[in-house]
């Protein structure tokens, strides 16, 4: 019984020594698995008449609890240890402010989308939006867009598939051939239509055409504006793009020119080029001599109200539109409008803007 109570002794200060789960359970195994001492020690009571086996099993027995007692509780402490390290190196300090890798990034076209946004809300226009899946008929028709023109040819535009069996007995019809916007200048005949002039309005949005280099690809995003009021003339419009152009490029004498062109849906119409410098092989917006061609404008047709339901005798008014990708390429020095679409982290972490740097006429909208 000496040994059996000296053995029980050892045991239980080893284990009170373990300090890992993996060490405890070795201990357990050379205790009480089926080779362990203890299990030895009472295989042993078959041979003892009947009198001994009886006090030396009790004796065991007691000697087995202790021990498995003594294993579960030292499994338990060693558990919480763990549990408590483990939490400590998780730990997460909510009020430490989040970490800069970790921070969110404003594509540049939303930047600049909201920068041209807050200046000609600041002149009082609002902001429409269209479908991005329009019928021809909003598309080109009531643009003055003639059926032979090539940007209703396939290879600039993307038709999409007949949505019903018997559209082709519907030939002609108003809204039939179903494609993917060409431009957003729809969404100002669906805006005329909607309520009578005056109208003030800005429609940025996403656009489709069949190309892709280094300054195009088939879906990009442009603005369109449309003034229509009594007694407008050429002069507002020169006007409204010369107060937009020096806000956006944030330079105040920015050097501009109107020159003559031809656009289906207004008349007259004019391309604006602002004054540029490429010396070097480096643009500069706002120096030297040189010229860049930055939007096309003009005065609504007759045709386009008449379109949309506007008596031409009595309103008239100016539209404009220009892509808000090559407005971020260049004021913000990016060289390839392929990397807009590319989802590349990196570009982003580089050119993007911090979520509170919402633009402002107050606060300014340049770097």
């Amino acid at each position: 019984m000496e040994d059996l109570d000296s053995l029980t002794a050892s045991l239980l200060a080893e284990i009170a020594r373990t300090d890992s789960a993996a060490a405890l359970e070795e201990l357990r195994v050379s205790a009480l698995g089926k080779k362990g001492t203890i299990t030895g020690m009472m295989k042993t009571l078959g041979a003892m008449d009947a009198e001994e086996r009886k006090v030396k099993g009790a004796a065991f027995n007691a000697a087995k609890d202790r021990i498995a007692a003594a294993l579960d509780a030292r499994k338990a402490e060693l558990g919480a240890r763990e549990l408590d390290a483990r939490l400590a190196f998780e730990r997460v300090d909510v009020t430490l402010p989040v970490r800069h890798e970790a921070q969110g990034r404003i594509h540049p076209v939303s930047q600049v989308t909201e920068e041209i946004t807050a200046i000609f809300a600041d002149m009082g226009f609002t902001v429409a939006e269209g479908p991005d899946v329009e019928d021809d008929w909003h598309n080109f028709t009531a643009l003055n867009i003639p059926p032979n023109h090539p940007a209703r040819q396939m290879h600039d535009t993307f038709y999409l598939p007949s949505r019903a069996a018997d559209a082709q007995s519907k030939a002609g019809e108003k809204g039939e051939t179903m494609l993917l916007r060409t431009h957003t200048s729809p969404v100002q005949i669906r805006h005329m239509q909607s309520g009578p002039p005056p109208h003030r309005i800005i429609a940025p949005g996403r656009t489709y055409r069949c190309d892709s280099d280094m300054t195009h690809t088939p879906m990009f995003h442009q603005v369109e504006g449309l003034v229509i009021d009594r007694d407008i003339h050429m002069g507002h419009l020169k006007g409204c793009l010369e107060e937009f152009l020096r806000a956006i490029f944030g330079v105040p004498d920015l050097k501009y020119r109107l020159r003559p062109s031809h656009f289906p849906f207004t008349e007259p119409s004019a391309e604006m080029d602002i004054g540029c410098s490429r010396k070097g092989g480096v643009l500069k917006i706002g120096e030297g001599d040189d010229w860049l061609e930055i939007l096309g404008c003009g005065m609504v047709h007759p045709k386009v109200l008449e379109y949309a339901g506007v008596d031409p005798n009595v309103w008239q008014g100016f539209a404009f539109g220009l892509g808000i990708d090559r407005i971020a390429m260049l004021k913000y020095g990016i060289p390839d409008l392929r990397a807009f679409f590319e989802a590349d982290v990196r570009w982003l972490r580089h050119y993007g803007f911090p979520a509170n740097d919402v633009p402002s006429l107050a606060t300014g909208l340049n770097r």
